[in-house]
């Protein structure tokens, strides 16, 4: 009688194997072929782009793509080296001249005011401000010196601070654009109504995403509020999900979640597939009137309702600007 494969330990491993890598394969173009494209073809001369977390992953291919179209692009970087290190490929590649490297830690309120500070000295109008930079933090958060959760500091409280000091330059430009880099990830975080959980300094979280799916949950908020407040102006504001990336923000999963996680970075999407939606909200012309919508694959992807409270949404606003510390001489939105 013949020997079936199955027999053997080592076919069964084979085959084992086979049928993981066929699926994979598989999911991987399916992530592919569902990114979105970028139909528009518009060249973007004469135009100032801020993109912060420009150094690398989704920001790097965002500020490359601009580049290629003739922006003028501000890559807004806490690490000035890997930033003049990707400004020279950039403009290698994009043969443009007109991308500028400036330092900002938007972790911190004071680095995120002197960077506004130059860009107010050194610019005459912003037409795109995309907030990129984010972090993934371990299980023990770090609080910074203005008394703020580290990662929620990074992802949202300094876009938020941000956002209101340039906010004049933005409504100078003829259609102004604010994009956040969020994530599907804020289904599983919500933020509490007497606001108890929005910079919780005292909380050791369970997992090292919890702190980051709040800081998604808090921009897209911000987002929507953001959008009613700028109605009748010629500035408008749109998050995105740009897809699960292999890029650097996954650098501080402690070990030994690390030994697990890097093996299915694989199937993660690419950087270039990522900035896809990003750039599609930065260059399309259909997008000019829509504002305060989520988008994921370059289309308008509905939201559950927890994150879309209204009432919740103003009461995270007004405590943010206490916390990122605006005053009455700042600009208001």
């Amino acid at each position: 009688m013949s020997a079936s494969i199955w027999d053997s330990p080592f076919s069964i491993v084979a085959y084992v194997v086979t049928a993981i890598a066929v699926f994979l394969s598989i999911f991987k173009y399916y992530l592919y072929i569902t990114c979105g494209k970028i139909t528009s073809s518009r060249n973007m001369e004469g135009k100032t782009v801020i993109v912060t977390g420009a150094n690398s992953g989704i920001g790097k291919e965002t500020a490359r793509d601009l580049a290629k179209r003739g922006a003028r692009v501000i890559m807004a970087c806490r690490n000035m080296e890997t930033a003049a290190k990707a400004r020279d490929e950039i403009v290698a590649e994009s043969n443009n001249q007109n991308i500028v490297i400036r330092h900002v830690d938007m972790s911190s309120l004071a680095s995120v005011r002197n960077f506004a500070k130059e860009i107010l000295s050194t610019e005459s109008v912003i037409d795109v401000l995309i907030h990129n930079a984010g972090v993934a933090q371990g299980l023990k958060s770090k609080v910074t010196s203005d008394g703020l959760v580290f990662s929620l500091a990074t992802n949202y409280y300094g876009p938020f601070l941000l956002t209101h000091l340039l906010i004049n330059m933005l409504k100078k430009s003829d259609q102004g654009r604010i994009i956040v880099v969020s994530s599907k990830l804020y289904q599983y975080a919500h933020v509490k109504r007497d606001l108890s959980n929005i910079n919780p300094i005292n909380s050791q979280y369970s997992a090292p995403t919890q702190l980051y799916n709040l800081s998604k949950f808090m921009e897209i908020m911000f987002t929507q509020e953001l959008a009613r407040r700028l109605r009748g102006t010629r500035v408008t504001a749109n998050c995105l999900h740009p897809g699960v990336i292999d890029t650097g923000i996954w650098r501080n999963i402690p070990f030994p979640l690390n030994i697990v996680f890097k093996p299915i970075q694989w199937c993660f999407r690419t950087p270039e597939e990522g900035a896809r939606t990003t750039v599609y909200l930065t260059v399309t012309p259909e997008v000019d009137q829509i504002s305060g919508k989520y988008f994921r694959g370059c289309k308008v992807t509905e939201i559950n309702q927890r994150v879309q409270d209204v009432a919740l949404q103003g009461k995270l606003w007004e405590a943010s600007r206490t916390l990122v510390q605006l005053t009455d001489e700042d600009p208001m939105i």
